[in-house]
């Protein structure tokens, strides 16, 4: 996502998910382009293991790949509208309807993948919840995140609604990720095999 000031409020993004629900899903590219990252991030997760999806959206096509991986998927998103999907789509997985700002599943995860949706809180909103989202990863599991190569708010569009983005920079990433006993393993800017998707895989001490 380019970085630069955007002109959207985050608090808009919920009412533009909702409004775009419908046309996001059958616009939604299905080609799974993520695999790759899915996988790496799911290297060691046996079948059966709990899975998070977090901004999982409409289901597809990450949460209908890891479905059909046998993993024991929850998927959580703050869109009532696109968790209604997610609900149709996958009615053998738990879909909890919350905010990722207050995350608080009672529960921790093998995997926690955040496609997507992490970078549409603002920087301070990123700082309170990374903590929270990494207390919910098992010993020994990864988490999988979309932020922007450096740090700096943004806008982008679902649909026709404008909004917000922001991101941390990379170190502040590690820096608060360290003190929640996670480890990054791998930071790609930009990557050009993932439609510039910029990249952060983390994995919390066995």
């Amino acid at each position: 996502m380019p970085l630069g000031r955007g002109a959207s409020q985050p608090e808009q993004t919920r009412a533009a998910y909702d409004a775009e629900a419908a046309g996001y899903d059958s616009t939604r590219s299905q080609e799974l382009f993520e695999r790759p990252w899915l996988e790496r991030a799911l290297a060691d997760v046996p079948q059966g293991a709990a899975v998070l999806d977090l901004g999982c959206g409409t289901g597809a096509p990450i949460g209908v790949f890891l479905n059909a991986q046998g993993y024991a998927l929850t998927g959580v998103d703050f869109s009532t509208d696109m968790l209604a999907q997610f609900r149709a789509r996958l009615p053998g997985a738990t879909a909890i309807c919350t905010d990722m700002r207050a995350l608080d599943l009672g529960q921790q995860f093998d995997a926690i993948i955040d496609w997507g949706a992490f970078f549409h809180l603002t920087m301070e909103e990123q700082r309170a919840a990374l903590p929270r989202i990494a207390g919910h990863l098992a010993p020994g599991g990864r988490l999988l995140l979309t932020v922007g190569p450096e740090a700096g708010e943004a806008h982008g569009f679902v649909g026709d609604s404008v909004v917000f983005h922001a991101s941390l920079s990379p170190a502040e990433y590690r820096a608060i990720l360290w003190i929640s006993g996670v480890e990054v393993e791998t930071f790609v800017p930009n990557d050009p095999d993932c439609r510039g998707f910029t990249i952060l895989l983390a994995r919390r001490t066995p």
